[in-house]
């Protein structure tokens, strides 16, 4: 556990607190890049949270090391990635949440979006960039555009180009069960919930790896179980569409 002294947050400060929260897991490649991206923001009133699995690498030590003194971080065992952002989603102090990966990178854009929070339900989300650390060069590719019901249905949108105000967090955890698209099952209960409105801004806020967990890995609890999900959270008029669009898909394909 953080050895140092507890973290103190300003609430006196006129703009509200972002709560950055980010899992780590011998990160200490990337940890340092990532945690430098948060710094160099022009907004200011941002609390970091890292809550690391159990690191056997430097990660720590970099840690312990990163002088700002609203970085706050617990290193323990934990059931996976989901599990360790639930945990800081109950660390946070932030009237707003936001997640990274220690790969990922925050924009400058990130600093334009935070003076767009106004109303806590709603949740604000803007564009991404997204890259390929792996072998060669990096490759880009741009992730843009507001998010309908039916284009959620379709692909999930970059869960590093939302901020979500605290509300969402009081009412949904991720799902554990879903070991790789539990961002996705979230994103499908809240874009559900009229208790939520969703505002987009055409900011890129965030850089993100393609190289990371979810690329790499399948999920097939959540494969098998999208169609139900949708249904459950998004409505009939969209489960049948989707059902639709992927009948005549596999049409095409054996055609």
């Amino acid at each position: 556990m953080n050895d140092e002294a507890a973290v103190m947050v300003d609430f006196s400060n006129t703009k509200p607190l972002i709560s950055i929260i980010i899992a780590t897991f011998n990160a200490g490649k990337d940890i340092t890049a990532c945690l430098e991206s948060i710094t160099a923001q022009t907004y200011k009133n941002i609390e970091i949270i890292v809550v690391d699995g159990g690191s056997t690498d430097n990660t720590i030590n970099i840690l312990k090391q990163f002088n700002n003194h609203l970085l706050n971080w617990i290193s323990e065992s934990d059931k996976g990635i989901f599990d360790a952002l639930n945990k800081g989603a109950m660390m946070a102090n932030g009237n707003w949440l936001h997640f990274l990966g220690a790969d990922d990178r925050l924009l400058p854009g990130f600093s334009e979006m935070a003076l767009k929070l106004k109303d806590e339900n709603t949740v604000y989300y803007g564009d991404s960039k997204e890259f390929y650390d792996g072998n060669g060069e990096p490759a880009y590719h741009v992730l843009t555009g507001s998010f309908s019901k039916y284009r959620l249905a379709k692909y999930c949108i970059n869960h590093q180009a939302v901020i979500y105000p605290r509300a969402v967090f009081k009412k949904y955890r991720y799902q554990l069960k879903y070991r790789v698209f539990a961002d996705y099952v979230l994103n499908m209960q809240v874009w559900g919930d009229k208790d939520f409105k969703k505002s987009y801004h055409p900011i890129f806020i965030a850089l993100y790896n393609l190289a990371g967990f979810s690329t790499k890995n399948n999920d097939e609890l959540f494969d098998r179980d999208k169609a139900m999900l949708i249904k459950e959270n998004m409505g009939w008029p969209v489960y049948l569409r989707f059902l639709l669009k992927n009948y005549k898909k596999k049409i095409n394909n054996n055609s």
